[in-house]
């Protein structure tokens, strides 16, 4: 738990919107690269995406709306 308080802080104390912005930027350009290494990833049933996207936002929006 120590090594996610210390890059929690790190991200807090260092990192701007425009940092975190180009962190997702890069995230979906490694994304486009690894779709044009393995094109199979596109042929995927549209519900695995799905299940990806409500699973990947299950935390922000419990950290938004529930957490106090």
């Amino acid at each position: 738990m120590k090594i996610l308080n210390y890059f929690t802080a790190k991200i807090r104390n260092y990192f701007t919107i425009w940092d975190i912005k180009l962190i997702q930027i890069s995230a979906m350009l490694i994304l486009i690269v690894l779709i044009k290494i393995i094109p199979q990833i596109i042929s995927l049933n549209i519900w695995w995406y799905v299940f990806g996207a409500i699973l990947a936002a299950v935390r922000p929006i419990y950290v938004i709306y529930f957490k106090k």
